[in-house]
């Protein structure tokens, strides 16, 4: 016998924080944007126009995963929908059910959601690691729900799969490029440039002085540099997302799930790595430098690194993001696609237009930047 009860009310997620912590620990594959303390700073900042719709599914009595869905008003090129989706919001790369079990909690979720009023006109599960994890079974939780879904590209992502050690990584890189690194590595020590990398253990209610002091020169650094201009609204220094990043890194410090790895000269930072990190994974979120030290190569230093740092460490993947793909292909040993799974309403004739728009656009150009 299976069962779900929904939380609409972010509050009354907490009482099930124990419940969430358990499943999660027991996933193979995890990251710090499927933690509840994450979910929390984001709702925090961004879940004022928005409905939070979390599932958590039971079977036999016992929970056995938890589908976090928000319903969010979305604009298209054929008006506005409104998307039960999951919360990423592409901050991370990929997403998922929160458990061991994700085609159970799917299959269980989904029918429950089909079986209920409709708040939404578009079912969009974004961000599903397809080849790696999923392996098929959102589509068929879809179809078992009885909803045919519409399956695409979503991002391209960089990758690097880590290997046993960083002179191994170097050979799989082009002679000119490799060349460069180590130029650039020799000289930077020549400079007094030295690396270092925070990753505090975690600690729910140990000291945060240490970790608000870098926050702080990350952000100062990148309002220094390219970031400081950026209109995108997403980097460290950005006042409309800077409350956010504050809630975030607080989580993830807490968590133990923090990776800050910087550059420093004359006891001055001058670059930065900003990311996040779980059972070997690094998922990078932003870099900045020193615009004064261009000469330098710091971005170059920047990845060269925090990525022999990782192999040293024991890390065995880089997530380098989506965007950017030509800044990141001296570097990436894969390109990982991310897939959205998507059902449109079949009693909306905008939403079955739109269905048709982007079944057309995929079939002409089949990459994620094709489809709107």
């Amino acid at each position: 016998m299976t069962d779900v009860i929904e939380v609409n009310d972010i509050s009354e997620l907490v009482a099930y924080s124990a419940v969430w912590k358990t499943l999660f620990n027991r996933m193979p594959r995890a990251t710090f944007f499927q933690t509840l303390p994450w979910l929390l700073a984001y709702w925090k900042n961004f879940g004022g126009q928005q409905r939070l719709r979390v599932l958590i599914t039971y079977a036999s009595g016992e929970p056995i995963g938890i589908l976090p869905l928000i319903v969010r008003d979305e604009r298209t090129r054929l008006g506005s929908f409104r998307v039960l989706t999951y919360p990423l919001a592409d901050w991370g790369s990929f997403y998922g059910p929160i458990g061991p079990d994700g085609a159970a909690t799917l299959a269980i979720g989904l029918r429950y959601i089909a079986q209920s009023p409709r708040d939404w006109d578009l079912l969009d599960l974004r961000w599903i690691e397809m080849d790696a994890v999923d392996r098929g079974r959102t589509a068929n939780a879809f179809r078992l729900a009885g909803m045919t879904p519409l399956i695409t590209p979503w991002k391209e992502v960089s990758m690097v799969d880590l290997p046993d050690s960083w002179e191994d990584y170097l050979k799989t890189r082009k002679t000119k490029f490799r060349q460069n690194v180590r130029r650039l590595m020799r000289r930077g020590e020549l400079s007094g440039i030295t690396f270092h990398r925070y990753r505090p253990a975690p600690s729910p209610a140990g000291s945060m002085d240490e970790s608000w002091a870098l926050l702080d020169e990350c952000i100062d650094l990148a309002a220094r540099s390219w970031q400081g201009a950026s209109q995108t609204g997403t980097t460290l220094s950005h006042q409309g997302v800077r409350d956010y990043f504050h809630d975030s890194h607080e989580a993830a410090t807490r968590l133990g799930m923090l990776d800050i790895g910087y550059l420093r000269q004359a006891d001055r930072m001058v670059a930065f790595g900003y990311k996040y990190h779980h059972q070997g994974e690094v998922q990078a979120m932003r870099v900045g430098h020193d615009p004064e030290l261009q000469t330098e190569g710091l971005g170059t230093l920047q990845y060269a690194h925090g990525l022999r740092d990782s192999i040293e460490v024991g890390d065995r993947r880089f997530d380098f993001g989506p965007n950017h793909l030509e800044v990141k292909a001296n570097w990436r040993t894969s390109l990982a696609t991310s897939y959205r799974v998507c059902y449109h309403s079949q009693w909306m004739l905008r939403a079955q237009a739109l269905r048709w728009h982007r079944w057309l656009k995929f079939r002409r150009n089949p990459t994620p930047e094709s489809i709107a």
